[in-house]
């Protein structure tokens, strides 16, 4: 019987939590222009990655440029705009190096092993019930 008087306090008290009225607080946030700068670069003479980005926003104006090293010997600049008019916007270009980029070699070592010989196992005929045959 004390459960039941338990139970139906419990239930009493959170149904009238529910009801009352309840202290929020409303924050409002100023829609305030984003503003960052950034700028990274690589340069791994051991495997050959060099690049490098630098961006800066300003409200909805993003400027930016990045480079990379092409497998081929040529530097790619990619100049690039964003903002709300004219959207994302690039500019490539490629310029031959003035030095050669060297890749570091790892010379792998040469293991000679022995030539396994692989037997076939002859085939055994196996004899199926005939409800297998139609």
């Amino acid at each position: 019987m004390a459960f039941k008087f338990f139970a139906l306090l419990a239930l009493v008290a959170a149904a009238s939590a529910a009801v009352l009225p309840v202290a929020v607080k409303h924050i409002e946030y100023h829609d305030a222009p984003a503003e960052y700068q950034f700028q990274y670069s690589v340069h791994d003479d051991h495997t050959g990655d060099i690049k490098s980005q630098q961006e800066e926003r300003h409200g909805d104006n993003v400027v930016g440029q990045y480079t990379l090293i092409d497998a081929d010997g040529y530097r790619r600049v990619v100049d690039y705009t964003a903002d709300e008019h004219n959207g994302f916007n690039a500019v490539v270009r490629r310029e031959p190096l003035t030095h050669k980029v060297v890749k570091a070699v790892v010379p792998v070592a040469k293991i000679v092993a022995p030539v396994a010989h692989h037997f076939v196992a002859p085939v055994a005929k196996v004899a199926y019930p005939s409800y297998y045959h139609h």
